[in-house]
């Protein structure tokens, strides 16, 4: 049986059926691109450091003891912060909220470090400080460029006139897209124990040397960078150390101390709100996004793939398990303090609680419930700092 005339010929039912299924082929194929172009995309995004940070928080008015700034979800939390104004050339230092208002919430003024206070658009510092060491804190110090394998780390040294026990000296690890500043906060407590401090950059930050594809390795590779530190440490007297890192800085402590000979000079770890399993915390990034996960972790297997990884832009495959310390929570063989917040909307605190659960012999879990990514110790500075001293003065005293 024929079917319809088309220009005077019949047109065969078997054909039509043939030109239906091409073009469901072609139309199952174009979707196939688009949605690994999509996983490409949140793959690539995931190791691009992010180099221009916009204004994201509004300054409405300034009083001799207060600021009403735009409502956020960051000017919101209890805690202390800082804002960068003027396009980063003022900072003003604010404490707790005092009052609110729909759109708008009143919080203290507690300095203003550089520029003017006045109102306009600013930029949310969750580290509270900025500057260095000597400006911020009054602890002098000197900079230093520490040799690596992609060139110099710009490294703040932070001495001490009565060095604590065993020569121990501490090396603090920034996160993901943030800068040295992040590790102002730790300092104070550091410096109390007697600790000498090294905070240094590391490839593809703002200030440090760029790897040849100018991508994160998520810890893969800046390992190495924390590896050049301890060594340099180690050629200066120092005889164990202390790592302390935030968010990705956990995730590259974890790397030094699994990959690096020098691991056995390391005493203990301090890690607040890290990555501990890049999985979980992708799979979360991408439901925030609106992404299937399975497109999600599509995107992360290219990290691994020869041909994937060059889509991303990698150096070389990046493997994301070797990266999961909750599957790897056995291998652990040094005290670890994780510090995270239930209320980390970037780095869900799950991976850390269960990696606390599976190693109660090594790992100290200090929870907390209001704090956002990495502001444990903006919302309360004293639980943050008792914890970390208490931790590190029993493991000091117990080198074993």
């Amino acid at each position: 049986m024929t079917g319809p005339l088309r220009g005077g010929r019949p047109v065969n039912g078997r054909r039509r059926v043939a030109v239906a299924a091409v073009a469901s082929a072609a139309t199952v194929s174009l979707g196939l691109v688009a949605l690994t172009g999509l996983a490409v995309s949140f793959a690539r995004a995931v190791v691009t450091p992010r180099r221009h940070r916009p204004d994201d928080v509004e300054v409405l008015q300034v009083g001799p003891r207060r600021v009403v700034l735009q409502a956020t979800p960051d000017s919101v939390v209890p805690g202390r912060y800082g804002i960068w104004t003027d396009g980063g050339r003022g900072h003003l230092r604010v404490g707790d909220v005092v009052g609110s208002a729909p759109g708008r919430v009143t919080r203290e003024l507690l300095g203003v470090d550089a520029g003017t206070a006045r109102p306009g658009p600013g930029r949310w510092n969750q580290y509270y400080y900025a500057g260095n060491p000597t400006t911020a804190l009054g602890l002098p110090h000197v900079d230093l460029l520490v040799p690596s394998e992609v060139g110099d780390l710009p490294c703040w040294s932070v001495p001490v006139d009565d060095a604590g026990p065993g020569g121990t000296w501490a090396v603090l690890v920034h996160g993901r897209g943030a800068t040295r500043e992040e590790a102002l906060r730790a300092l104070p407590v550091l410096h109390g124990l007697g600790l000498p401090t090294l905070v240094p950059s590391y490839r593809n930050d703002a200030d440090g040397p760029s790897s040849p594809a100018r991508r994160y390795g998520l810890g893969d590779t800046e390992w190495y960078d924390v590896e050049a530190v301890a060594r340099y440490a180690l050629d200066q007297g120092a005889r164990r150390l202390v790592v302390v890192g935030w968010s990705m800085g956990g995730a590259i402590l974890l790397q030094f101390v699994a990959r690096s000979p020098l691991a056995e000079r390391v005493t203990a770890l301090v890690l607040d709100g890290p990555v501990v399993d890049w999985y979980d915390v992708l799979d979360h990034q991408a439901r925030k996004l609106g992404i299937p996960v399975r497109w999600g972790r599509y995107g992360l297997r290219l990290l691994a793939h020869p041909i994937g990884r060059r889509l991303v832009g990698l150096d070389g495959p990046l493997d994301l398990r070797r990266m999961d310390w909750v599957a790897r929570a056995q291998e652990l063989v040094l005290p670890v303090l994780l510090l995270h917040s239930d209320g980390d909307d970037y780095v869900p605190s799950g991976p850390s609680e269960r990696l606390a659960q599976a190693r109660p012999d090594l790992v100290e879990f200090v929870r907390s419930s209001v704090a956002r990514h990495t502001k444990e110790w903006n919302v309360d500075p004293d639980r943050w700092d008792a914890a970390v001293r208490e931790f590190l003065r029993r493991h000091l005293a117990d080198p074993s």
